[in-house]
Order: structure tokens, then C-alpha cells, then sequence
């Protein structure tokens, strides 16, 4: 007898269905059977069933002779079911990587509960993924399992069937089956959660449920939208039968006002028609089944109750009218004085355009507004040790002011303090431009200090690449060029890179990079407090993981499927994820809090350093923790599909820092078998190292503010050889390349052992 049965009713879904039993059939958590039943589909969708079941054992098909709905269909499936469990899925939706594992895992974990809840997440069309808004009812609240009165949270869940796992023994002695019509699922869900003696929640996204442009039944119009009234009666039918349940009728009352105003007011789903009949029937039902304490107190809730109640829909229409008019007043209005404003500060900002410059105070940036750091964090703070006279301000927004130092003053973007400090600051510092509007003024020195060593193209070297170009405007980006008067460069590569990519009369400064001068500063006592803060357990192998944005995909970016790979490497393994900017939120934790998500710390040199090894794409911190000398790994899985949309200076894969992988069994394998520390990943970092970290020896910053501001052009600081260089070594204690030499007081350590090899082969089908 399986653990699962995972029953997937088809009808119209051909180019779907592939998709979804595979997501089944992938699985990592083999023990299963999947029960397809062909709800007599018209186009292709029974051969496709039939095709996997020839080639799994594991899949049962199911013909139905007639269509019969889907309803009827998971019918048809529930009878043929013999697994502990019952998992439903619709056939255009797909399990997510690993997704049976952990439901097995957490129904283990609680005792085999009746039902067990899990989360979900929204995937258009587009690409965009959005997870599940209400997805805090999943995490524990006091003990699990635990009956529904308990955490009556749940209901504001989606009431579907395919977010949770129903124990196939307490559907049989519950009853439960799907009625025929649309909205099907409200019948089985309020009564399973509420008959369910133990219910158990998993905090974690198991079902990619997708939305589709054109075909989805609740995007079709038409009169079976009216077969809501039905699942409601059947709602309240079983309430009826079962006494004991009577104290959630309130609540089901009001959950299904809300059904029902929510399937009027959706545009599109009720026949223009029709639309005053559904307000008939729903007054009906409103006056069928109102209970004490069933009505909303106040806000838009209730306003959608006096629509049902009253049946007032050319009341709800005056009013939703009145109401969008009232916000399209507000938005005008608001944008008016967000012109006005805009236009006075303007004013403000010529006015202090006349005024004296400053040459006592320099304004740095970073990353649009972001916190203190990268290259201008550790200018600026170079500027306070070498050119004490100089005052300094940081621009960021407010949520980031807490990065800056205390000795420097903070300035929000847009303010009167900040155009006046762009207007009579001497020194202009960022990372990227500043705002386009900016005048440059005679004796103003702006230092462009870049964010890293291009591998992928920039500037004019986009002009052939629409993918990654998109709306840049080539012109502009000329004239803010044309405001630097200094562009730093860590490496020959990127000087002869920025002066074709960004050409201008500006003078380059190959002196290294700034921020990277900690890396020959920081003690192992400061490594050591930095994974104290960051939670690394002691004795950790800290992994982190970095993936660059592609410009050729609208979604966020991130392969590895973290959870496996931990599983693979052993516990001594932890990873910290590091989600590019772009993305605009974390990384997926599906690995029991062994992934540690640090997208949001400020320093991303506070990371490498706190590390042990490097896992990343094609991001330019690879360059960066060269100058580390610990362990890096490229997955490198699309390259040919990256180098088409972007376009890259060299074959990262000729000449890389270390260990390459091109899938995610190979990186798993580089860590199995000891390559990813071994010697020959120490020799390609060792020449990585020596191309493109000739200057980063501790000593960037200085150079910059003693040429710069100082105004010395003879007698900077020398470069140090990398023989006399001793960047701090990681916690873990890896071994060196051949010939370094360790620094002065480290301590020896016992080596990091090799993680055991994965057993047996590794299907390419649990990769995301």
C-alpha cells in the first residue's frame, strides 16, 4: 500500500498535463501512486495518461465513458485509491520540488493527522511567482496536531482541496465526496476542517497553482457559476446532520457572503444578463442561513453584506462609483503636489547652484539609495582616516540610515538636503549615477567607483543586446558619463573594459577595490564574531550562495534546489542565500533551518568573510572573494542561454575561479568528491587570482584618497606581492593552495572532511 495517492482529474489540458505528472512522477519521495482519470477529454489528454503509465508502474489510468466534471472525476479516483494519504492536484497546476518529502515528513513529525495543511504559490503566465498572502495561518501556533477550533485562522485560507492531504481512513468514515458543478471544493473543505479530529499545518510551498491567460473555469462566463448556491446548501445540509458543528455557522455565513459577492462583483464570470437573478438568489441564501454574529462589523465586508442582504445592485454600483472616484481624486491631487514639491525643491536646488562650493564636504551613494557600503562605504570611510577635514554625508533612504556611521551625516534622497549637498558638495562618490538632473559644477570631482569586475557586458556593449539593454537610454548614459572624473578599476581587464564600454575624458584609477581592502584587514577574531551574528553554527561548513538576475527571465532566479543539495552534502553543511537586489525577495528555505537567508544584510563583505566557500552564477562577487583565497564554485547550468540575452567579456568556463558545474548533480558531486577544496580548484584560483586581484591588497581606498583628495601623485602606498599578502583564512580551516603561507598567529584546524558521495543516480527531474 502506497504512502500517497495522488489523484489528478484531466479535461482540456493538454499542454498542462505533461508538466503536472512529471512534477508527480519527480518526486524525491517515491512511494506513490498517481491516479490520472481522463474525464473523457476531447483533445490529447487520455494518450498522455496512457503514455506515462506504460512507462511507470506507478501510474493508473483511469477512462472515464462520459464527461462527468471534476467533481465526479476525483470521484472516480478517490474509488481506486489505496494510499494513507489522499493528495488532489489539478491537471494545469504541479507539485514543487521535494514537496511529498517534506508533507511526508511533517505528517510524520505530527502523528498522522486527519488533515494536513500546506501552501501554495501563485505562477502566471508572465512568470511571476507570488506566494500564498496569507500564508502566516501555516506557522505553529501552540501544539500540533490540533482540531480546528484551536487555530479557526485556517479558513481564511483558500477553501480548495489541492493544499492539503487528506487521511484516506478519515475521508471513508467522514463520508466525504465531491458533488457535480463548479466551486465543488466548498462542500469537501468546510466539512473535512471541521470534522477533522487532528489537523497539522506545513509552512512551506507545495503546489505551483497556475494562473492562466485564457481557459480557467472561474475565468469563463456563464450560468454554472450559479452552482454556488447548491455547494452552500450541501454546506449547510451537512451542518444540519451534525449538531456538535453548529458553532461555526456564523462563520460560514459570513464566508459565504463573501463567496458570493466576490463571484458577482468578478468581472466576467456572470452573464451580463444574469447578473440580477444571482442577486435574487443571493438574498435568498442571505436571509436562508443569517445567524447571530454572521455580519461583519464594518469596513468594505460590510458593504459587500448589504449588497447581498439587500440585493442592492445599483446601490453597490453608485457607491463602488463614488468610491473610485473619491481615490482617482486622491491619486490627482497627490500627484499635483508631489509635482509642486518637485518643482520647488528644482528651485531650491538652482538657488544653491549659486551658492559657494564646499570644498571641505564630499557626498557619497551606493546602490540608488541603499545602506553604507561597496566601494563608497569604504571610501567614505578612507575619507574620515585620511582627510579628517573632509565632512561627509550619506545618501539613503530611511530604512537604511541605520547602516551609516554615526560620525556621518544621513540625507534621504529627494529632500532639501539632498540637493543641496549635490550642489555644494566638492566630492561626489557612488557606485552607480547619480540623479540625471545632477549639474555638474566647475570644480565638483566626481568618483565613479563601479561595484565589482564586469563578466557581463556593460554600457555601449549593449547596444546589440536587447534583452538586456531594454529601455536603456544610451544617450543619457553618455551624459552622466561625461560627469566622472575618476573611474576606479580593480584589474586591467576592467580598465580596458570601462574606457570602451563608458567612454569619456575621465581618468581611471587602477588601484583596486576598495571595498574589498577588509579582506587584508579583518582577524579571524572578526570572522569569528561575524557567524556568531549571522547564526552559523560552530563547526559549520558556511556555504554562500549568490546567484546573479538573467536578463532573458521576468522572475526571480535561483536554480538550486537547496533543500536536496543539503540533504546530499551532510549536516556539517549550512548555506547563506544571497538573493541579487533585483529580485526583491529571498531565496526559497525548504531546508529545516540550515539555509540561512542574509539578502537583506548590508555587508556583503561581512558575508564573505563569514564564509567558507562561494557558490554562484555568474555574479561579479566571484572576482571579489578571489582576493579571499578560499573555495569557489561556478553553476554555470545556462550558460549558452546567458551568453545569448547578455553577452559576457570571456569564457568563464575556459578560465574559471575554481570547481565548474553544469547542473545541479554536479555540483553536488564537485562537494562530494572533495574538488571544490582540492588542487586543482586551488591552481585555476590562483591564476584567477593573480589576473584579476593584482591590486587588492588592503590599500585601494588609501591610494584613492591621498591621489584624490590629498592630491599626491608620487609616493602611494606600493602594492603588495600576493606572497605577502595573508587575507583572513575562513573558520572551517580549509587547506591552502600549494606554496601559501599561512599568516602569522592562526591556528591550525582539523580539515574539513569530505562529504559522503550521493547514493546511487540522481534524477535530473528534482532540479526546479
Amino acid at each position: 500500500m502506497p504512502r500517497f495517492s495522488v489523484i489528478v482529474p484531466a479535461y482540456k489540458v493538454q499542454a498542462y498535463l505533461h508538466e503536472c505528472l512529471e512534477s508527480v512522477l519527480g518526486q524525491s519521495y517515491p512511494d506513490l501512486e498517481l491516479i490520472a482519470v481522463d474525464d473523457r477529454s476531447p483533445d490529447a489528454c487520455g494518450t498522455i495518461i496512457d503514455e506515462f503509465a506504460a512507462r511507470d508502474a506507478r501510474v493508473l489510468p483511469v477512462h472515464l465513458p462520459e464527461n462527468v466534471g471534476l467533481g465526479r472525476a476525483r470521484n472516480a479516483g478517490l474509488e481506486r485509491a489505496t494510499g494513507d494519504y489522499l493528495i488532489f492536484l489539478d491537471s494545469d497546476d504541479s507539485l514543487t520540488p521535494d514537496a511529498l518529502h517534506a508533507i511526508a515528513d511533517r505528517l510524520k513529525e505530527t502523528d498522522e493527522p486527519d488533515v494536513l495543511v500546506y501552501d501554495y504559490a501563485r505562477t502566471y503566465w508572465s512568470g511571476e511567482v507570488v506566494r500564498n498572502q496569507v500564508s502566516a495561518q501555516l506557522t505553529e501556533e501552540g501544539p500540533a496536531p490540533f482540531r480546528l477550533e484551536e487555530r479557526p485562522g485556517l479558513l481564511r485560507l483558500l477553501m480548495v482541496v489541492w493544499n492539503k492531504a487528506y487521511r484516506r481512513e478519515f475521508v471513508e468514515r467522514a463520508g466525504l465526496a465531491f458533488p457535480p458543478g463548479y466551486y465543488e471544493d466548498t462542500p469537501w473543505t468546510y466539512p473535512a476542517l471541521m470534522s477533522a479530529e487532528t489537523i497539522a499545518t506545513l509552512d512551506r510551498v507545495c503546489v505551483h497553482y497556475r494562473q492562466r491567460r485564457h481557459g480557467s473555469i472561474l475565468g469563463t462566463s456563464g450560468r454554472k457559476h450559479f452552482d454556488v448556491f447548491a455547494q452552500y446548501d450541501r454546506v449547510f445540509a451537512h451542518v444540519d446532520a451534525h449538531p456538535e458543528l453548529d458553532r461555526w455557522r456564523p462563520v460560514l455565513f459570513r464566508r459565504m457572503v463573501d463567496h458570493l459577492s466576490t463571484v458577482f462583483v468578478k468581472r466576467g464570470r456572470l452573464p451580463r444578463g444574469a447578473r440580477a437573478e444571482f442577486l435574487r438568489k443571493a438574498r435568498a441564501h442571505y436571509r436562508r442561513y443569517r445567524v447571530p454574529g454572521g455580519v461583519p462589523a464594518g469596513g468594505r465586508a460590510r458593504l459587500r453584506h448589504a449588497l447581498v442582504r439587500f440585493g442592492a445592485h445599483r446601490t453597490y454600483r453608485l457607491l463602488s462609483f463614488l468610491s473610485r472616484t473619491r481615490k482617482r481624486a486622491v491619486r490627482l491631487t497627490t500627484g499635483l503636489l508631489r509635482r509642486a514639491r518637485g518643482a520647488a525643491l528644482q528651485v531650491h536646488y538652482r538657488v544653491q547652484l549659486r551658492l559657494p562650493l564646499r570644498a571641505d564636504r564630499a557626498v557619497f551613494s551606493s546602490y540608488w539609495g541603499r545602506g553604507h557600503g561597496c566601494n563608497p562605504g569604504a571610501l567614505e570611510s578612507a575619507f574620515r582616516t585620511f582627510a579628517p577635514h573632509v565632512r561627509t554625508a550619506w545618501i539613503a533612504h530611511l530604512e537604511h540610515h541605520h547602516t551609516v556611521p554615526a560620525a556621518t551625516r544621513r540625507v534621504r534622497p529627494g529632500t532639501l538636503g539632498y540637493w543641496t549637498a549635490l550642489a555644494r558638495s566638492k566630492y561626489l562618490v557612488n557606485n552607480v549615477n547619480f540623479d540625471r538632473r545632477l549639474v555638474k559644477r566647475p570644480g565638483q570631482i566626481m568618483i565613479q567607483t563601479q561595484h565589482g569586475t564586469p563578466l557581463k557586458r556593460m554600457g555601449l556593449d549593449l547596444q546589440d543586446r536587447p534583452a538586456a539593454a531594454r529601455t536603456t537610454d544610451f544617450a543619457e548614459l553618455l551624459r552622466s558619463t561625461d560627469k566622472w572624473d575618476y573611474c576606479l578599476s580593480a584589474n586591467r581587464h576592467s580598465t580596458l573594459v570601462w574606457e570602451r564600454a563608458f567612454p569619456s575624458s575621465y581618468t581611471t584609477l587602477e588601484y583596486g577595490m576598495p571595498r574589498n581592502d577588509v579582506f587584508q584587514k579583518a582577524t579571524s577574531a572578526d570572522v569569528a564574531r561575524l557567524r556568531e551574528t549571522l547564526g552559523i553554527p560552530a563547526g559549520a561548513v558556511a556555504v554562500l550562495y549568490a546567484p546573479t538576475y538573467r536578463d532573458y527571465r521576468s522572475s526571480r532566479y535561483g536554480t538550486l534546489d537547496l533543500d536536496r543539495v543539503l540533504r546530499r552534502l551532510g549536516p556539517r553543511f549550512v548555506v547563506l542565500t544571497r538573493a541579487h537586489p533585483t529580485f526583491g525577495a529571498p531565496l526559497p528555505d525548504t531546508a529545516g533551518g540550515r539555509v540561512i537567508d542574509v539578502s537583506g544584510h548590508p555587508s556583503i563583505e561581512s558575508l564573505c568573510l563569514a564564509s567558507d566557500a562561494l557558490v554562484t552564477d555568474y555574479s561579479s562577487l566571484m572576482f571579489d572573494y578571489a582576493g579571499l583565497d578560499r573555495p569557489i564554485v561556478v553553476h554555470a547550468d545556462d550558460w549558452e542561454a546567458y551568453e545569448a540575452a547578455r553577452g559576457t567579456y570571456f569564457d568563464l568556463r575556459a578560465f574559471p575561479p575554481g570547481a565548474v558545474a553544469r547542473s545541479e548533480d554536479e555540483l553536488i558531486d564537485i562537494f562530494a568528491t572533495g574538488h571544490w577544496r582540492g588542487s586543482r580548484s586551488s591552481q585555476l584560483r590562483a591564476a584567477f587570482r593573480e589576473r584579476f586581484c593584482p591590486y587588492d591588497d588592503g590599500r585601494a581606498a588609501e591610494r584613492v584618497v591621498r591621489r584624490v583628495v590629498l592630491g599626491e601623485t608620487a609616493g602611494l602606498p606600493q602594492f603588495i606581492p600576493f606572497a605577502e599578502r595573508h587575507p583572513v583564512p575562513s573558520a572551517a580551516a580549509l587547506p591552502r593552495a600549494a606554496g601559501s603561507v599561512p599568516p602569522k598567529g592562526a591556528h591550525a584546524a582539523a580539515p574539513c572532511t569530505t562529504v559522503p558521495a550521493p547514493g546511487g543516480a540522481v534524477p535530473l527531474t528534482e532540479t526546479l
